[in-house]
């Protein structure tokens, strides 16, 4: 049983990298799907969708690799766990890599990276790092 579906995500996503899959699968939650939109957005992935032929539907990520093929996201950890939730201010928004990297933030006007976050002046609650 998984009680963290978000860190599942992203464990599936580095185990992938790991071996050098061209693509993972992942079950569909609209959660997940907004972070891989985000990821997609962000040039972390090469695309994504959703394939509803199982009996569940899934997100299927395609991973984006370098001409040597080293993976373009090099670290995902997940902050905020469900034992201990990690909230920040509009003023104490994580800075990653010196901003070369994102953190997804869930805010009060939904998902968004950091620095999405910090033009619009908001603050949520941490999800994850990515770089």
């Amino acid at each position: 049983m998984r009680t963290d579906p978000i860190a599942d995500m992203l464990t599936r996503i580095r185990n992938a990298q790991a071996v050098k899959k061209s693509e993972v699968l992942i079950p569909f939650s609209k959660l997940k799907f907004e972070i891989a939109k985000i990821l997609k957005h962000e040039d972390y992935i090469e695309n994504l969708e959703i394939i509803e032929e199982a009996k569940f539907p899934q997100i299927k990520i395609i991973l984006k690799y370098n001409e040597n093929k080293e993976p373009a996201i090099k670290n995902a950890s997940r902050i905020s766990k469900p034992g201990q939730r990690v909230y920040v201010g509009k003023n104490r928004l994580p800075k990653i890599l010196n901003n070369l990297g994102i953190a997804i933030i869930s805010t009060s006007q939904g998902l968004m990276t950091n620095k999405e976050a910090k033009r619009k002046n908001l603050g949520g609650e941490v999800l994850c790092e990515i770089w």
